[in-house]
């Protein structure tokens, strides 16, 4: 097999990874965050693709010709091939390097306190309290606390301050690119802008205890429209609540869904 037909059963293999992938890739993305993880890992697949082909290829073809040489000769020193490939390794390194620090030094993927302080005036936050085995959604600024659902509007900026009252816990939504660690006495934020209406599902991804497998939420992404109607629902309730149910404390359950939404403190 010479040099062309090598190259073309590399190409040929490329293409054919290639359209294997690209039915997963060509699904829609729930949040920005999702959109710049899936898009990097994209680019690396594209690029590890076709030196896997080659590396292979390579490896198939010398041992299939020299599968009957039972007096290999030794390997000779051959300095435009270490260099062809020492270059070539350089340029591959550069490109994940680059392509990872574009997406990783995005403020969507890595959010730092500098972010956070210039947050938007348009934008939620959320302060999300992890404990053995719930989540608490507390809405800044709204006077609105939930348990077990976080409803988020779509395409608008969200800030979520995770933090946890007793021990280790990590807030984890696959489907829309999120995971931080939640540690007592310390907020992690991260920002993210969900781009489709929905329901994701929200795991604990620290191991936490007995009842780590059941400490589950719901993330809910609505309109616009929606979340404004929810939160001004929520508000009434609570005003409902702290004046007529003092032996409960104030809490009442919300029709709309699994949230439990309880009267923050005035």
């Amino acid at each position: 097999m010479d040099s062309k037909r090598i190259a073309f059963v590399s190409v040929f293999g490329a293409a054919l990874l290639s359209a294997a992938v690209d039915p997963v890739l060509a699904q829609g993305y729930s949040s920005t965050t999702e959109e710049l993880i899936r898009t990097l890992n994209t680019q690396l697949l594209y690029a590890a693709i076709p030196i896997t082909v080659l590396v292979e290829g390579i490896l198939i073809y010398t041992v299939w010709k020299f599968r009957n040489n039972d007096n290999p000769l030794p390997t000779k020193e051959n300095r435009r091939l270490e260099i062809t490939w020492t270059v070539a390794t350089a340029i591959v390194l550069l490109f994940v390097g680059y392509a990872s620090y574009g997406v990783m030094a995005n403020e969507y993927v890595t959010t730092t306190p500098e972010d956070a302080q210039e947050m938007e005036g348009n934008a939620v936050e959320v302060e999300v309290v992890a404990e053995k085995y719930i989540w608490t959604f507390n809405y800044q600024g709204e006077n609105v606390s939930t348990s077990g659902t976080m409803v988020i509007p779509e395409d608008r900026p969200v800030y979520l301050n995770v933090t946890s009252s007793d021990w280790l816990h990590a807030l984890h939504v696959p489907e829309l690119g999120l995971k931080q660690d939640a540690i007592p006495n310390q907020h992690n934020v991260i920002k993210t802008k969900a781009t489709e209406t929905g329901t994701y599902q929200l795991y604990c991804a620290e191991y936490c205890g007995v009842g780590h497998s059941n400490m589950l939420g719901e993330v809910q992404v609505v309109s616009q429209s929606e979340y404004q109607n929810w939160l001004q629902e929520q508000k009434q309730e609570n005003s409902g609540g702290s004046g007529g149910n003092s032996s409960s404390g104030g809490n009442n359950s919300s029709s709309g869904g699994n949230a439990t939404t309880t009267t923050a403190s005035a």
